[in-house]
Parts: structure tokens; C-alpha cells; sequence
């Protein structure tokens, strides 16, 4: 019988049978197959029970869900579509709307049939590759045209095993292109490829049936929404040290992409943020120890363990070998030096500057918050000195307005969030009262609302956000758009309009999407953000970061508007204000140099395919490199700079990006100070 008439079989019995049966794995060669313990059966019931009962979207496991689990477990396994041929999908197509009745009665048996087969399959490749390594310089032919497509999205199964070796050979030989790029010797490839493709096989034959387990439960709890997660003991543990105030590391938030690391997030003031080496949507692909150790190949590793090597004691340096966001073609090495992380220090800080326009010169106070923080040990000791945002913003807009002060900046660009709480209380800081956020679960709806009369601050306001602020710094951005309290103004943000719950599951730890935020116009902060009144030029991918870029997030929604007593409409103000910005933009040479290198990066992002003729590759890389210098030196000659020699000479800790579009946000303050005046706006 065949494995297609086997496995159909197999299939048409659970039409007939609901009670609890086993899927009896095929054979394949070559490793030890795994196979799922009673422990797991007893787990996966129990996930599915808390997801149907409890996650915020009321979905069931059912046919169509099914779909989705099935597609979302063979990304998570091939997302190179490199190891399965549509045979093997073919064959195991009547899984598709069926996985869900082996689910719910905790049959693993399927899932694991497939892990084999990938894990096989894997094995097939990387031993293939050795021994196409051991004579590299003669098997493989770099003056031949031939591509290597890159775009995985779109990218179709091979047709069958027979296309999978010629595959196989033009994925290493993509890889030895890009050593060769680095300047990589010969000798040293070959030792560097032996030692990177022999630690995989190594790891393979490490995998244990618990790592099936919690891959396959993942791909169940991620159907539900991207958030939803299950944590094996294993696993738990270390989102235990990441919860802590106190990180040693880098300060990065990362998540698993196809086979790398991907940085979501920097945390501000962290030490990878401060390196300006590393950013959003950046992939890592190595981690090496020391500012010489040996870069150690991190491709297709559980992130528990790439953080972990990542982590170390402070004072220390951690090399990184990454596929930078804005050049996927090549890679780069970089180096950053450890640091404990406390959140708790990244306060709200404070500065006064002057600027010149419209014939007079304006005072403008700008208060940076790099997150929404405060010490709820001491809150619910009742101290009165605990430390937090608004507490500490208070003191700020104190000092502030005894400096008299024409207007207010309140910069939450790459604010990741923090404390509810203290998002409400900030809000409230500039409204007389009301609500500020509207919370949903499956049950009812609450809301969260400013009970203090007072104002702190009555002036104009201006709040800038950018791709990577999300959570409590869109509830705040939200707030102060729908009172039209203040003018937001940067990119659209992150659109992080969820809330998880963590609950102890047997020995792991279920997180789970339980409650939406939405602002007190009904609108949801979810995927879509918040939307600025006046639009900044995007420097974050929106395809690579932000919500929208997870795949299976929840989308937007609305609800019912709650009752809120809104100041007079911005609307008015918005065209001329964004107008005069676009002329002003047109003239400044930051914001042109700033565009070009947008355009610059999406020219490479966008590419699908690479070519895998040597000459043509290095041909590219230069071109680009030229380019990207050009740019600089053009630049750097406008404000009267001397030249760079190359772009290692450029200086990292120079925020210079950032620096040119909080320029314009002080030139929009002083045009939004004048117009408001003139029309006779008041917050109070």
C-alpha cells in the first residue's frame, strides 16, 4: 500500500471515530523518528480548551481553523520552502480540514508524521551540502547566470524531490557569494561552511519530541492571533528572566521569522539602541562571544537559545552577524557591548530650545518619554514618592512652565509601551477629566478615566510618534487626537491594540490574547495605529515591523464612541499646517537626504530574486556602496562637512536621523503656536 493510500486511510477513520485514537507514524529512514507522549495529548486538550474558552476573538477549532493551523505549522517548519515539494503537500492535503479533530482529542500523531518527514528531509540537505563542500571551488560554477529567488511569500514548492538538490546547491552557493563579499578566503570558507553546516546536523539530531510539541501547539495557539503563545517548562523559565526589570544584554525584543532571529523592537536607552548599530527588522543570523570570538551560526535555532547566547555579564561584548533591514542582499558584523537594561531608568527628560520663525522666536519645551514606567512595588506599599511617568513628567511641565515656555513637544518616538496606568494618568495630565481609553473583552466593555479635575498643562501640544511606538504610547497619542487636545505628527504607529494574559498550564504557561484597546472614539489602536495629523517620511519598513507585518494579526475594528467632552476641532489648523511643513521639506536638505535613503534601502528589500553570478554580485555591492557613500559625502558637503572616506567611517553614536525630523517638529510647533493663537484656540 501506498503512504498517499496509508495516510487517506488513516484519514477516513477519523470520520468514524470521535473517541481518542492514534496516528500511527510512516517510516522514514535515515534518523530516529520522534513520537508525542501521553503528556502531550493531555496538554494539547487542555490548550485548546483555554483557547476556545477564553481568547478574546470566541474563535473555535474547527475546519477552518484547521486550514490555518496546517498552513502555519509547515511555514513554521519550511518557511524557505525548501525541504517539502507540493508532492509532500499533496499527499497531505486531507490533513488540511481534518487536524483539528486530531487536535481536540489530543492525537498528535499527524503533526508528528510531518515533523519526520521535515526532519529527514532536513537531515537529506545538510549532508548533501557537506559533501558539496569538501569541493566547493570546483563543483560549483559562480560565472554561471543563474538566480536564487528570495521573496518566500510567493516563492512556489518545488515540484517534487528530483528539484530539490539543484536547490540545495544554488542556497550554498548564495552563501559562499556572500563570504566572498566579506572578503572572506577560500580557506576560510571552507572551514567556516564545514564547521556552520556540521553544527546543523548536530543540532538536528538533538531535537526531542517536546520541541515537536511546543512547535506544533504554536502553530494551534498563532492561528488564534500572533500573540498567542505556549510556553513549554523550558520556555517558561526564560520568559520569567525577560519579565524582569533588569535584563543583561542588549536590549533588543526579537521573534522568530522564517529560519533567523528578527529584531521587533529596540528598548530605548538600551545598549544596542545607544550603538545605533542595530535596528528594527534587521535579521540575526550569528552570535559570537568577546570582540573576536568566533561567530557561531544561529540559522534555524529556537530563539530561546539565540537569546541566551546573546545574554552575558555586563561590561561584555556580544558580536552579531546580521542581514541589515535596509540591505538584505549582504550581511554585516557588528559588535555591542552588554549592559543591565533597567527599565525603571529610562525616565522622562526634559529640554528647552530656541527657535526662530515667522519673524519671532519661540520657546519650545520637549519632554522625551522612552517608555510608560513605574515602581508598583512602592505604589502598592503606599509610598508617596514612588517613582513613574507621570509623576516624573509633573515635575518636568513644573519646570517648564516657570521657564515660560511658547509650546510642548512630548516625543514618544520608539516608546514601546509600559503601564497602562500610567498611560490613563499622563493622559490626564493635559485634559480636565474623562475617559481615555476604552477596554474590550468578550463579556462587556470598561474604561479608564481621568477623575482629576486639574490641568497641568494648558499650552499647545504637539505629540510625536513614529513606527515603534506602540501600546500605552498609542492609548495616550490616541486620547489626545480624539479630545483634540494636540497635534500628532511622525508616521503611523506601531498598532499594538491587544492584551495578553498569562496562565499557568501543567508545567508550561499558556499566553493568551484576552481584551482590545480602543480609544474613547470607538476606534481600535489595533493594526492599523494611530495616524498622524501631519505625516513624517517612513524610516521603519512597515512591511518588516509593526503589527501589521505579524502574520494572522488581528485587524481593526471599531466600536461604540463612549460620551467625552472634545475641545474645538484641529481640522482647520491640519492643511495649513501640513502644507507649509511640505514646503519647507522641499528646501531642507536633511529631509532630502533622509527620503533618498529610504528610497535607496526599498530598492534592495524589494528585490525577489538574487543573482548567483559572482561577478555580477560583487558588481552590485559596490554600485550600492558607492551610492550609499555618495549620498552621505552630498550630504555631509551641504552643512559644510568634510568627506567620508568610506562608510565605516561614519559615526554611530551620531543620531543624525532623528535629529533632522525633531528639526521639523520644532518648526511645525512654532507654525501650530502662531495659527492656534491667531484663531483663538484654548485648552482649558
Amino acid at each position: 500500500m501506498t503512504q498517499k493510500n496509508k495516510l487517506r486511510r488513516r484519514l477516513g477513520a477519523v470520520l468514524i471515530v470521535t473517541a481518542f485514537l492514534y496516528f500511527a507514524p510512516l517510516c522514514h529512514a535515515q534518523i530516529d523518528e520522534l513520537t508525542f507522549q501521553d503528556e502531550h495529548s493531555q496538554q494539547c486538550i487542555a490548550i485548546v480548551h483555554a483557547l476556545e474558552r477564553d481568547h478574546f476573538t470566541g474563535k473555535k477549532l474547527d475546519r477552518n481553523m484547521s486550514v490555518l493551523v496546517f498552513d502555519r505549522y509547515i511555514k513554521s517548519l519550511d518557511p524557505g520552502r525548501h525541504l517539502l515539494t507540493q508532492a509532500d503537500l499533496n499527499e497531505y492535503a486531507p490533513l488540511k480540514q481534518l487536524m483539528y479533530k486530531y487536535v481536540k482529542a489530543g492525537n498528535l500523531g499527524p503533526a508528528f508524521e510531518i515533523f519526520n518527514l521535515y526532519q529527514s528531509r532536513s537531515q537529506e540537505r545538510l549532508e548533501y551540502i557537506l559533501e558539496l563542500v569538501k569541493a566547493w571551488q570546483t563543483q560549483i560554477d559562480f560565472t554561471k547566470n543563474e538566480t536564487l529567488v528570495i521573496d518566500y511569500e510567493h516563492k512556489p514548492f518545488i515540484r517534487d524531490t528530483s528539484g530539490l538538490k539543484p536547490l540545495w546547491k544554488k542556497e550554498l552557493k548564495n552563501h559562499i557569494i556572500n563570504l566572498k563579499i566579506d572578503k572572506t578566503s577560500d580557506d576560510e570558507i571552507s572551514e567556516s561552511l564545514k564547521k556552520i553546516y556540521s553544527n546543523r546536523l548536530s543540532r538536528l539530531s538533538q531535537t526531542q519530541s517536546r520541541d515537536v510539541f511546543q512547535i506544533f501547539m504554536n502553530a494551534v495557539t498563532m492561528s488564534f492571533d500572533p500573540h498567542s503563545q505556549y510556553f513549554a517548562p523550558r520556555m517558561s523559565e526564560d520568559f520569567d528572566i525577560h519579565m524582569k526589570l533588569s535584563l543583561e544584554g542588549i536590549g533588543a525584543v526579537l521573534q522568530n521569522e522564517y529560519e533567523y532571529t528578527k529584531v521587533v523592537r529596540l528598548i530605548p536607552k538600551g545598549p544596542a539602541d545607544k550603538s545605533q548599530k542595530l535596528a528594527p527588522g534587521d535579521k540575526i543570523i550569528g552570535v559570537g562571544q568577546g570582540q573576536d570570538g568566533e561567530i557561531k551560526d544561529t540559522i534555524g535555532q529556537r530563539i530561546d537559545d539565540v537569546v541566551k547566547q546573546i545574554r552575558g555579564p555586563k561590561d561584555t561584548f556580544v558580536r552579531l552577524k546580521i542581514i541589515p533591514a535596509r540591505k538584505s542582499n549582504v550581511t554585516a558584523t557588528i559588535s555591542i557591548k552588554r549592559d543591565k537594561v533597567k527599565l525603571e531608568e529610562q525616565s522622562a527628560k526634559k529640554e528647552v530650545v530656541n527657535i526662530t520663525s515667522n519673524g519671532r522666536t519661540y520657546k519650545l519645551g520637549i519632554i522625551e518619554i522612552p517608555n510608560f514606567y513605574i515602581d508598583f512595588d512602592a505604589y502598592h506599599r503606599g509610598e508617596t514618592d514612588y517613582k513613574s511617568t507621570t509623576r516624573d513628567v509633573t515635575k518636568l511641565l513644573t519646570e517648564l512652565k516657570k521657564e515660560k515656555i511658547d509650546g510642548l513637544i512630548v516625543d514618544l518616538r520608539d516608546n514601546g509601551g509600559g503601564s497602562l496606568k500610567e498611560a490613563n494618568d499622563l493622559t490626564g495630565l493635559f485634559l480636565k477629566y474623562g475617559p481615555t481609553v476604552q477596554v474590550k473583552t468578550k463579556f462587556r466593555v470598561s474604561r479608564l478615566y481621568d477623575e482629576d479635575p486639574q490641568i497641568v498643562y494648558t499650552g499647545p501640544l504637539m505629540v510625536l510618534i513614529n513606527r515603534m511606538s506602540a501600546s500605552a504610547s498609542e492609548i495616550f497619542a490616541g486620547a489626545i487626537k480624539d479630545y483634540h487636545r494636540g497635534l500628532i505628527v511622525g508616521t503611523r504607529s506601531f498598532g499594538k491594540g491587544t492584551v495578553q494574559e498569562l496562565k499557568p498550564l501543567g508545567d508550561g504557561r499558556l499566553k493568551m490574547t484576552s481584551a482590545k484597546f480602543y480609544r474613547v472614539s470607538g476606534k481600535s489602536t489595533q493594526h492599523k495605529g494611530v495616524e498622524p495629523d501631519i505625516w513624517f517620511p517612513q524610516i521603519y519598513r512597515t512591511k518588516d515591523t509593526g503589527e501589521s507585518a505579524l502574520d494572522g494579526a488581528l485587524l481593526w475594528d471599531h466600536i461604540d464612541a463612549t460620551r467625552y467632552s472634545a475641545y474645538m476641532p484641529l481640522q482647520p489648523m491640519v492643511k495649513p499646517l501640513a502644507d507649509t511643513y511640505k514646503q519647507r521639506a522641499e528646501k531642507s536638505s536633511g529631509i532630502k537626504y533622509l527620503t533618498q535613503r529610504i528610497q535607496l534601502a526599498e530598492s534592495l528589500s524589494e528585490q525577489k530574486t538574487l543573482s548567483l553570478n559572482l561577478a555580477e554580485r560583487l558588481k552590485t555591492d559596490t554600485a550600492f556602496n558607492q551610492e550609499e557613500l555618495d549620498l552621505e559625502n552630498n550630504y555631509r558637503k551641504q552643512k559644510g562637512e568634510a568627506p567620508l572616506a568610506t562608510l565605516d567611517d561614519i559615526d554611530p553614536e551620531k543620531e543624525e536621523i532623528k535629529q533632522i525630523l525633531t528639526d521639523q517638529a520644532e518648526y511645525i510647533a512654532a507654525d501650530f503656536i502662531t495659527l492656534s493663537h491667531k484663531i483663538g484656540y484654548k485648552w482649558q
